[in-house]
């Protein structure tokens, strides 16, 4: 406990990271309760390396234009609370949008989010058929063998027509790994449709008539994803929270089993911030390589041994107002590297600038493959090579290419991840004085509503004296494991 915090003052937390996750602790914290004195549960302070906020949430202007670092929507099945607040915080900025993406199958475009008829009339017949036979003989289909994987699990549930055309080769993109090794725990969380008849059920849904207000639909600022990051931010500092830019994080000290400071370089200078309690929503195996003292031997091991998987987003600049009237476009084929890829304009309906449009790519890539250290203008040559032989030249002028690397875009679940996570998520879990959640601190593969969620979780926890309630944030972790990726 801190000596302000012995004197009965409001318990100071140290948020690690202003992404989502730190940003909506910060609010969370900081913001006044019926049964608390309007200053709300704790003095916050947010530490964060880079000079802005919102982590791979943020947004950005380019040529007038707000873009993201690739495709970003609030999803309507938010938790209501952090609804409710969001619509708040941005009031009429706040649009509600229809989905009007596709996805190349077979060969062939299809509306996504899947439509009944669009599927009907433009399904190849051939994959159509294979569909329609899965269907009927998954009873008499034989269960994979051996160990349950990615693979076996959506091989047994979705059959082999739609695994093996849609979602093996684009598992293989995005992680980088065969689908036999990748862990179930993907197909639980990023598979939502897991037999063709829940497929079609989703598709039923969508039928005029048949769906509510927000099927089918998506929430998106004016001013692009980041402005809901923005927003809450803003009010975070009305409330009192105090965001450090600029703070690159050296050392989280411990003694014992209780962490009692962070110390950051800032302007050459090294500064000590002790809390009552450290939140930390940056990658827990960074969190590993900063404590001092280090962990055991065996929690460094299985750090070392969790990784993520980096993207580069790749930004084709046009000269034309518009490139397709679709907002995202989704490719699994292997024979296209980028997984998807979405025109900024079409997500806010931005109506201007009028001479100008952007698309942008996703380009799974680790640091160290052929692609990361390649020029913009190389990328960008090589992206107008693909869309020509999808059937979609660029036949505008182009403009550049800008480009952004992000090196832990998306958790790996490799087959062994789970026992090395447990080992790292086991010995954080039993410090005192500290606490992971977000994307990045659980090595969660979510969605940014589900890290708002975690985040006003973790306010929740926070005792007056300081304090972290374990039974309750143990039934919060529980809850996270329902958690189910939104495309």
């Amino acid at each position: 406990m801190t000596a302000d915090a012995a004197k009965g003052a409001s318990p100071k937390v140290t948020v690690l990271g202003a992404g989502p996750a730190g940003i909506a602790a910060a609010y969370a914290l900081t913001k006044g309760t019926p049964d608390r004195r309007p200053g709300g549960r704790a003095r916050v302070e947010v530490l964060e390396r880079a000079a802005v906020a919102g982590g791979n949430s943020t947004s950005f202007l380019i040529d007038g234009i707000w873009c993201d670092y690739g495709s970003h929507r609030f999803h309507p099945v938010a938790d209501p609370q952090v609804l409710a607040d969001v619509k708040a915080l941005l009031g009429p900025d706040l649009l509600l949008q229809p989905r009007h993406g596709r996805i190349r199958l077979g060969g062939r475009w299809i509306h996504f989010p899947l439509k009944l008829q669009d599927a009907l009339l433009k399904l190849p017949p051939a994959f159509a058929a294979s569909l329609i036979a899965d269907m009927a003989l998954k009873k008499f289909r034989r269960k994979s063998a051996g160990p349950r994987s990615f693979s076996s699990v959506l091989l047994d549930g979705l059959g082999p027509t739609i695994s093996r055309n849609f979602y093996f080769p684009y598992v293989r993109k995005l992680w980088g790994l065969d689908p036999d090794r990748l862990a179930v725990t993907l197909a639980e969380r990023r598979v939502s449709g897991s037999s063709i008849g829940k497929i079609l059920a989703k598709m039923m849904r969508m039928v005029p008539g048949l769906r509510g207000e927000t099927t089918g639909r998506f929430y998106y600022p004016k001013k692009g994803f980041g402005q809901i990051s923005g927003a809450m931010m803003a009010a975070a500092e009305s409330q009192g929270a105090a965001f450090r830019f600029g703070a690159d994080i050296v050392r989280i000290e411990r003694e014992g089993n209780r962490v009692t400071a962070v110390v950051t370089r800032e302007g050459g200078a090294e500064a000590r911030h002790e809390a009552d309690q450290v939140y930390s929503t940056i990658p827990l195996t960074t969190v590993i390589r900063l404590m001092d003292p280090p962990p055991p031997p065996e929690v460094i091991e299985a750090a070392r041994a969790i990784r993520f998987r980096g993207m580069i987003l790749v930004y084709l600049i046009l000269g034309t107002d518009r490139f397709t009237e679709y907002d995202a476009h989704y490719f699994p084929e292997l024979s296209i590297p980028i997984s998807r890829m979405s025109e900024p304009k079409n997500y806010s309906s931005a109506a201007g600038p009028r001479d100008r449009t952007i698309l942008c790519a996703e380009l799974p890539c680790d640091p160290g493959e052929r692609w990361w250290d390649m020029s913009d203008a190389e990328l960008g040559r090589h992206y107008c090579d693909w869309l020509g032989g999808l059937g979609l030249p660029v036949t505008v002028p182009v403009i550049r290419t800008e480009t952004r690397r992000i090196a832990h875009a998306y958790p790996v679940y490799d087959i062994d991840y789970q026992r090395h996570f447990e080992t790292v998520d086991n010995w954080l879990s039993s410090l005192e004085g500290f606490l992971s959640f977000g994307r990045q601190g659980l090595f969660a593969h979510d969605n940014t509503h589900h890290a708002f969620a975690m985040a006003y979780a973790a306010a929740g926890v926070l005792t007056p004296e300081g304090g972290i309630d374990r039974a309750k944030w143990a039934e919060h972790r529980h809850e996270f494991e329902s958690h189910r990726v939104e495309d």
